[in-house]
This record gives structure tokens, sequence and C-alpha cells, in this order.
């Protein structure tokens, strides 16, 4: 089957991105009150492109018969240049365009049941087919041209969707500041671009040889260098870098992610777990020769050892400011940011498999726990606030039930959740680099607060009794929330047989090989020590959570056990470290201030300076006009009405009767004779 419908997927990827977009488009024609239709016509093109991608996954498969399918095609020309873009096939984009049509399904579905009671649902679902579109096409891109452009609708859409709610100021606020702080990275991206474009003249990723991550490309961009010798390769992909960590929300760019939980549930889940956060890391999965390629003497990539660092600090930041949130969303915020250091780390050493699985993974996870958080959400009547629940297990159980295997698989708990062997695959790559331990040590540090911060949010919600004052008669969500997350569920679960030691069939089909399965692998070299670690980092968490949290006081004003422990340092961790007051103050206020002194400047000087130059223009008019109209307007009126006079005078000795021409010409000729004798004489 494979082999037959690999001739006809050239054409059909394309339907992948625009099945989508022209849902959006669709539903933007349709009136207000036809929100039933408008979900309807989303949920059919999905499901579309959710087909026709799994058909694609399905063929690349087979490592025998998974061959990159990476078309070019002229957009247009400028001078003796075309520019060509195209869709590409491979394992990467493959599991990435299956995972985001088969997880933004669920999504869909789920907000049919969540946003029922919306005004706006129909304008809801057309905001989410658009979002849909672009990371599909972003993902399918064979030109980093294509990609960036369905980089800036990703944003765009997460701009709509986050100020869904544009009449709360908050959200109205989220918006603007996840739309400004990604255009700094995008600035980034956009020059890195530009720039390989000047050195490779191209921006196809492959093209007959010629592609820009195909080897007389990369040894180009190896060869040349910039400033201090550094390779353009190296100053390029760092600029890509930056990119990738505006999207997805790296330090310091992280601040917009936690605040994009304004939006509603279904948005943040379809923001944090598939679509627009998973750019920036698909983005240097994608450009990684390029990366590899920028080596300094010592045979170390700057570019990717600034990602391995970066993706630890951010790991263990996000981690930290997790333990001390009260908002049931802006945990599982931070927690994005925190696994994306995860992500980031492995790309960093080398792991890009184990980047791939860990975001393939967490995007089923961390859509279950959001999509599990709005349905509690929708249970306690807009409740946000953990502080106020408590008990929930008993009157939400189905919710209790997938929440908790949503959170074992982000803790990682042993053995039979994806998150275990995931963040395994990730904590593997950053011990064996030969860059540093640094980066390994951070992430052993996140990981076991994230079990820690997990336990701890699923302890205050689900256990102990219900809170006063707190949540009144909460209930279960209806059918058509529950069953999306049943099926992302089984997904957090069933995803873990593909990436275990013993058989690790993501990794080989990655890199185009065939898997085998080893019983023993869990025993050689550093697999077992790595092991004991990953179990001892879910104990401690754990442990130490359970500690802390058993016995929570039905008060729900009472202070966070946990404060009473750090004292001050929990003031710095609520306010995320001050991030955003430093932005306020070294940024924020400079520009505004500045903006105060140019209006004043503008109102103070040169409003009145124009008034001025007004006032002289308007008065050099009216002289100019005077003069005109009584000087140089009479006098050229008088010439001229004496002209028409003699005219006039001279056309009255015209009377139009032969025999008075002829008396003047005698009389005329008699006086010539007369003067003619009297000379001659």
């Amino acid at each position: 089957m494979a082999e037959a419908l690999t001739p006809h997927l050239p054409q059909l990827l394309w339907l992948v991105p625009l099945l989508p977009m022209i849902a959006a488009g669709v539903i933007a024609m349709l009136p207000n009150g036809c929100g039933k239709l408008a979900s309807k016509v989303a949920l059919g093109a999905l499901f579309g492109s959710c087909l026709i991608a799994l058909i694609a996954l399905v063929c690349t498969l087979a490592p025998s018969s998974a061959p990159t399918i990476a078309t070019a095609h002229h957009w247009f020309c400028y001078g003796d240049e075309a520019v060509k873009v195209g869709v590409l096939l491979d394992p990467m984009s493959a599991s990435m365009a299956a995972m985001v049509t088969f997880v933004a399904f669920c999504i869909f579905v789920y907000s049919t049941g969540y946003m029922e009671t919306e005004q706006r649902f129909g304008r809801f679902f057309g905001f989410l087919s658009l979002f849909c579109g672009a990371m599909l096409m972003l993902v399918l891109a064979n030109s980093l041209l294509l990609l960036f452009m369905a980089w800036e609708l990703v944003g765009l859409a997460s701009y709509l969707l986050i100020g869904f709610y544009f009449k709360k100021p908050a959200a109205a606020a989220a918006a603007q500041k996840a739309f400004i702080t990604t255009r700094v990275g995008d600035m980034a991206f956009l020059i890195g671009m530009i720039w390989l474009y000047r050195e490779s003249g191209t921006l196809m990723f492959y093209d007959g040889g010629t592609g820009l991550l195909e080897t007389n490309a990369l040894e180009s961009l190896a060869a040349a260098t910039t400033c201090g010798g550094l390779a353009v390769s190296a100053g390029a992909s760092l600029l890509l870098l930056v990119g990738a960590m505006g999207k997805s929300g790296q330090v310091p760019l992280h601040t917009w992610l936690p605040d994009a939980m304004e939006g509603p549930t279904p948005v943040s889940a379809l923001i944090h777990a598939a679509t627009m956060v998973a750019a920036g890391v698909f983005l240097v999965a994608r450009t990684h020769p390029i990366f590899q390629a920028a080596v300094d003497v010592d045979g170390a990539s700057i570019a990717l050892s600034a990602a391995a660092w970066i993706g630890g600090v951010t790991a263990l930041y996000a981690a930290l400011v997790a333990m001390a949130q009260t908002d049931i969303k802006r945990i599982l915020a931070y927690s994005t940011v925190s696994q994306l250091g995860f992500m980031m780390i492995a790309l960093g050493t080398g792991g890009v498999a184990a980047a791939m699985l860990h975001l393939i993974c967490h995007a089923f996870f961390k859509a279950l726990l959001f999509l599990s958080a709005g349905s509690v959400i929708h249970g306690c009547h807009d409740e946000q606030d953990i502080r106020k629940m408590g008990g929930l297990r008993k009157t939400m159980p189905k919710t209790f039930l997938v929440y908790a295997i949503g959170m074992m698989a982000l803790s990682g708990f042993p053995f039979f959740f994806s998150g275990f062997w995931s963040k395994e695959a990730v904590l593997h790559s950053a011990q064996v680099w030969q860059g540093g331990i640094g980066p390994f040590l951070l992430a052993v540090a996140a990981a076991l607060l994230t079990a820690f911060y997990m336990t701890r949010q699923a302890l205050m919600v689900f256990f102990g009794s219900p809170r006063k004052p707190g949540v009144d008669h909460p209930h279960e969500s209806p059918k058509v929330m529950l069953v999306p997350l049943y099926v992302l569920a089984a997904g957090a679960v069933l995803l873990s047989v593909i990436g275990t030691p013993m058989w690790q069939w993501f990794e080989k089909w990655m890199g185009g090989e065939a898997a085998e399965f080893d019983g023993g692998a869990l025993f050689h070299g550093h697999a077992l020590g790595l092991l004991g670690v990953s179990l001892a980092i879910v104990t401690v968490g754990v442990g130490a959570s359970w500690k802390i949290y058993r016995n929570l006081s039905a008060d729900s004003n009472a202070p966070d056990p946990l404060e009473e422990k750090l004292g001050g340092v929990w003031g710095f961790l609520v306010a995320a470290m001050g991030f955003d007051t430093l932005y306020e103050k070294a940024i924020i206020k400079p520009l505004a201030s500045l903006a105060c002194v140019i209006n004043s400047i503008e109102r103070n000087i040169f409003v009145p300076l124009m008034a001025a130059l007004e006032g002289g223009f308007k008065l050099f008019g009216r002289l100019t006009g005077s003069t005109d109209e009584k000087g140089l307007n009479r006098g050229f009126d008088g010439v001229c009405s004496g002209m028409k006079n003699r005219a006039s005078s001279a056309s009255d000795a015209q009377v139009g009767r032969p025999q008075g021409y002829l008396r003047a010409i005698g009389l005329g000729m008699s006086v010539l004779l007369i003067l003619y004798f009297w000379l001659s004489a």
C-alpha cells in the first residue's frame, strides 16, 4: 500500500496544510450565527488533513520504502533568479504532521463542548483552523522561506487566539506581549535567513544536491568566515537559535508563554502541545546540519553549545518557578517552558532523535494535562486557583484518571509512560556530550523538580478534602470533552513502546535504519546507571512533595506549606524571579519615558513651529495673491483691453465692400505718385 501511494504523495502533501487554511477562509465568510456549521467545517478539514498525514507517515515507516520526498516548484522570478517552494516528507516532517493533525483533532473535538456557549464560537474555529494550517505548512516546507512565512502566520494566529477574549484587558495585553516578544526572535530569524541566502544562493532545503542542507552548501557555509573568524554557518545558526528561543519560550524570551494562559483552555493546549512552541524546536531540528557545520578547532559547535546551555538554564528556571504557582494552567505553562528546555538540551548535545521523541510524547501528555485542567475548570465553574480546590477525585473521577496518567507521564514515572523514556533519552544525550556535564546536571535538577511540582498540583487539586471558601458543587465534564482525553491518555502510554532502549525504533527510524529488539540494552554501558538516576529523581521528587503536601489545611487562605520552608525565596519564585519587573524597568519604562519626551518635544516645539510655518506660508500666499490680483493681473488686463480696442477699431475699417477698398487703393497710389514726382523734381 505504501509503495502504491508514494508516487501521489507530492500532490497530496499540499492538501495537509491547505485544507485547514481553506476551512479558515470559508468560516471567515460565514455569519456569526453559524457556529455549529463552522465547527463541522473545521473538523472535517482537519480530519482530511489527518488522514493524509497518517498515510504519509505509513509510507515512511519501512526503511526500505521510506524515501525523502522533496519537491521544488518555481514560485516567481526576479531578474535571472527564481524563487522556489516545495514540500518535504521525511521521518521528521511525517511524524510532526501526524502528531499535529491527530492532537489538534482531539483538541477540536474537545472545543465543541468546552466553547459551546461562546458567542464567537464559529470565529474561534476559524482561528484554530488557520493556526493548524500554518503549523502544518511549517513542518512540511522544503524551503526556509516558506517555513518563515508559515512561522509568521503561526504568530498571527496565536495573537488572535490568545486575545480571543479581547474585551478582557489581561487577554489583550497577553496577546500583544506574545506578538511583540516573539518578533524579537523573528527578526533574528529573518536576518539569519537573508545571510544564508546571500552565502549559499538558495533557501531550499533539498534541491537535487544544491539545497541548503546538502553537502555543497554546508561546506561553503562552514568555509566562509565573518568577523572574528566566526564561520558563517555558526553566525547564521546563532541567529536561527534566537528565532527558536522566541517561539519556544527559552530564557530570556520566555515571558510571553505563561501569560498566553489568558486564551481559552483549548488554545493553551494547542499552543503548548502541538503547534507554536514546537515550531522553535522543529526549526533547530530541521536546520541541525547547519548547526553541526559550525564547528571550531576543538570540534564543538558554538551554536549547539549555546542551545544546550540555554535549554538547561530554561529547564531548571521554569521548574523552580512552577513550584510556587497557584493557577492550574500557569503551572502547566511553566512546565511547558521547562520541557522545551529539555528538548533544546537534546538538540544542543546532538540528540535530534531524542529531542523529536520528547517533543512528540510531550505533545500528547501536555495536551492531555491542559485539557484535563480545562475539564477541572469547567467542572469548578471557571475557578483556576488550586488553593480553592481539593478532593475532586471523588466528584470528577474520570478527569482524575486521565489527569493522573498525564501527570505521571510528565513526571517521568517508570516504566509504562512515554515521558519516562523520552526524558531518559534526553538525559542520555546530555550525559555523553563532550561539551561538559553542566546541561546534564541542570536537566537532572529540573526533572526532580518536575516530579515535585506535578505531585503538588495533583495533591492540591484531587486529594484531601474540599476547601473553604472554595468550589461549590463541582461536576464531571460531558462526554464530548472526556473522549478526547481518553484518546490522548492512551497515546501518552502507548508511545512508551517506541522509545525504550530495548527497542529504539524511533531513533533508528529517524536515521533511516531498521530497529532490532535488544532485551539486554538496559544493562549496556551507562544505561543501567542512568536508569537508576531516573528512578531516584522520580522517587525523591514525588516523596518530597508527598511529605510536604499530604496534610493540607482545609482553609484555602492558609499559606502554602512550601512557603513556610522557603521564606523570602517563595515570593521571588512567585514573581517568576522578577523577569517581568526587570523588563518593565529596563525596557518598557525607558521606552515609555522616551516616548513621553518625544511626545512633549512634538507638542511643545514641532507643533508650534509647524503652526508658525503654516501661518507664514499663509501670509506669503495672501501677499503674493494681492500682488497678483491688484498688480500683475490689472496691468495685464489693461494691456489686453488696449489691444482689444485697437483691434476693434481696425476691424471697423473692414466693411466688406470692394468699391471702398478700390478707392482706398487709388487714393494711396495717388499719394505715392505725387511724392515720387515731387522728390524726383
